[in-house]
């Protein structure tokens, strides 16, 4: 199916070499990309800006390059995994900041409960992503504090690509059964930590669930790889091995 639907939408037309390099100069993770895997992406945000709908909201506009630049945020944690992780959604919608999204939740007792949470991204299971782009910018601004939006939410997309947000990603058997032990032992120790209100390494918000450690993680490795390898080496290897070197990675 996934082939006949690639059939029918087409060829992607390049990106146009003078836009890629505008591109590249705005995006500090893909400077330091060799000839070979700067191709690849370049390649993999054509497909993506020929199949994705990308929808600013407001008053927000979004000139070729900025549509560009989201594009290869999206598909940078794709180097390795290859197009196969753009199946299952078809829009992402752009917000000129944080936005706001009403939750509900029935509780043990039957009882409902109505909130509302401010977010910079989000990665419906079954439907668009969504990011802020005045955090896409904060991020570009500052590469190596530890986030990156359009990663994070990246990730749940490829997490659910197998039909389960558990923050194990479609992989060979052998494989995700020793991702699957590593990360849980990494989520458990974390978790462990925040429940003892002892201050972490990396974000808290990554022990709020097992899908949050791997997008967090995820963040991690493209944006400060080093604390990753340092406090999570056996995390840091699988995704190495999984999205390929960190770019900006020392060495």
């Amino acid at each position: 199916m996934f082939d006949l639907l690639k059939r029918l939408r087409g060829t992607p037309h390049p990106i146009d070499p003078a836009l890629w390099r505008d591109t590249r100069d705005a995006l500090p993770w893909l400077r330091p990309l060799d000839a070979e895997r700067d191709a690849r992406l370049r390649a993999l945000s054509a497909r993506f800006l020929h199949e994705k709908t990308i929808t600013p909201i407001g008053e927000l506009a979004l000139d070729a390059r900025q549509r560009c630049m989201l594009a290869a945020l999206c598909c940078l944690p794709l180097l390795e995994f290859g197009e196969a992780g753009l199946r299952g959604w078809s829009q992402l919608i752009v917000y000129p900041d944080a936005f706001r999204v009403n939750r509900t939740h029935v509780d043990a007792a039957g009882v409902m409960h109505e909130w509302e949470d401010e977010l910079i991204g989000e990665a419906w299971q079954a439907g668009p992503l969504v990011l802020s782009w005045a955090d896409v910018m904060a991020d570009c601004e500052d590469p190596t504090a530890g986030f990156c939006v359009a990663t994070h939410e990246m990730a749940h997309k490829i997490d659910a690509l197998d039909g389960v947000l558990d923050g194990t990603p479609p992989l060979p058997r052998p494989w995700q059964k020793q991702w699957a032990a590593d990360f849980q032992r990494a989520f458990d120790a974390l978790a462990a930590q925040v429940d003892a209100g002892h201050d972490t390494a990396i974000d808290g918000y990554a022990a709020e669930a097992p899908e949050e450690f791997f997008a967090v993680a995820t963040e991690y490795h493209f944006s400060d790889p080093a604390l990753l390898r340092e406090t999570m080496p056996d995390v840091a290897d699988h995704l190495r091995r999984f999205y390929g070197k960190p770019p900006l990675a020392r060495g």
